[in-house]
């Protein structure tokens, strides 16, 4: 097609798509011309934007095409150049939005390894006195109680880092970027379990992602350091379980509110449950990982069921809570469910490929969550959004944001795991998968 006609197609596409938009999380575009059509931002390039019209296809304009004022708005939406280390580089990890792999693609990692320049330490400030030390690593800055060696700092964020680097890996999609108007995560360090919990943490935790503060809570013994006559070091037998699942949270912070609350724990114990060491993760051990897990937590005297199947997939978060806070066994039982159910749907779904069954259904669930991400992301960079310090927003009543209510939003795209299959056939499903890798489920 001659470049004349196909922008001739692309403007009279612009104008018919218009009546096709109904969905909320839409925004008004306009061209050149004056013309409007609604859609929501899918990602850039050098010039042009591709833009998803409310029946789900995309489209990819010209950005000569827009309006001066929807150019801007494009324009705004790229991250900006990191600059470098030395400097103290913000991390680059906002620009994974415009490179995520398609679906096709995307492949289950054997070994997720932790890039030695995310771990290289920069001192922002030191003063022991007013228990204040500031460090930084390539995503993540760490407030500590005390003093730390680089060498020490620098165990410390293998773990977070390594966690960032694995979740970024998986086929899963996920896009991991600091809080909107945050350099990088913020992480504080407590000299003491005491310190700890004046400062919020809950009281029989390890550590803790406030996702209201956007920030993670941890004591020095959680992340294992000791003190050796004045000088914190690492303990190298420590095990960071119980960190690598928190961090995952806060790695997925942008996902939380979409995400029924089986998948955030689930994800978490996915993560957690991989064999690591030393900043790496094997991945492809996902096997033995799940038949450790299990019989980890048989020797702690859970039983291997899942339960009623659909209540526990469209659990809300107060049903979920009202449950955990009942005991700690119910709370384990409501964990264990689901990581099981998480692994099924990863590793024992669908049909085989390669050997091992690749969970489509899982990343294209995660995809569609992702445009959620996305959609709320745009809408808080739109100039006729106003955000308030105490996380209050206002928008024109034209405008409205994406879905955000806990009883609807994790559940919108479930239809994408269930497939046109009833809970009961998944939970036979879900017995069977297991059972031919030698795990015997049971359904109440």
């Amino acid at each position: 097609m001659k470049p004349a006609n196909r922008s001739l197609f692309i403007a009279t596409a612009f104008f018919a798509l218009g009546a096709l938009a109904q969905d909320a999380a839409l925004r008004p575009w306009k061209d050149a011309q004056g013309r409007i059509i609604q859609a929501s931002f899918v990602s850039a390039t050098a010039d042009g934007v591709i833009l998803k019209v409310a029946d789900g296809k995309e489209h990819q304009i010209p950005l000569a095409r827009l309006s001066a004022e929807d150019q801007a708005f494009v324009k705004s939406l790229a991250p900006a150049p990191a600059p470098s280390t030395a400097q103290g580089a913000t991390p680059a990890v906002a620009a994974a939005s415009l490179n995520r792999l398609p679906l096709e693609k995307r492949t289950w990692p054997e070994n997720v390894a932790v890039p030695t320049k995310s771990i290289e330490i920069q001192i922002v400030e030191e003063n022991p006195v007013a228990r204040k030390c500031v460090y930084r690593s390539e995503a993540f800055e760490f407030t500590s109680q005390a003093k730390l060696a680089g060498s020490v700092m620098k165990e410390v964020a293998r773990t977070f880092e390594a966690t960032r680097t694995l979740v970024s890996s998986l086929p899963w999609g996920v896009v991991c970027r600091p809080p909107e108007g945050m350099e990088r995560y913020q992480a504080a360090l407590y000299e003491t379990r005491q310190d700890y919990k004046d400062a919020g943490g809950p009281e029989n935790s390890g550590g803790v992602y406030m996702s209201g503060e956007k920030i993670f809570k941890v004591p020095f013994p959680s992340i294992g350091l000791k003190l050796l006559g004045k000088t914190y070091a690492k303990d190298a037998d420590y095990d960071g379980g119980t960190l690598i699942h928190e961090i995952t949270h806060q790695v997925m912070d942008d996902y939380l509110t979409f995400l029924p609350v089986w998948v955030i724990e689930g994800t978490a114990e996915y993560t957690e449950m991989l064999p690591y060491n030393a900043g790496k993760f094997r991945a492809e051990a996902h096997k033995t990982g799940i038949r450790d897990h299990i019989q980890e937590m048989q020797k702690r005297g859970y039983a291997i069921d899942i339960g009623n199947l659909e209540t526990h997939m469209t659990m809300n978060r107060a049903t979920w809570s009202g449950i955990a806070d009942t005991s700690n066994k119910k709370m384990g039982e409501l964990y264990f469910r689901s990581a099981l159910l998480v692994y099924f749907f990863c590793h024992l779904d669908g049909v085989k490929k390669d050997g091992d069954k690749q969970g489509t259904r899982f990343i294209k669930f995660m995809d569609a969550v992702y445009g959620e991400v996305e959609a709320l992301r745009t809408f808080f960079k739109d100039p006729r959004v106003k955000r308030f310090p105490d996380g209050r927003f206002s928008y024109p009543t034209s405008f409205p944001p994406p879905d955000m209510k806990g009883e609807t939003a994790p559940f919108k795209h479930l239809h994408l795991l269930l497939d046109e299959r009833g809970y009961s056939q998944i939970a036979q499903e879900i017995i069977a998968a297991y059972r031919d890798i030698g795990v015997k489920i049971t359904v109440n």
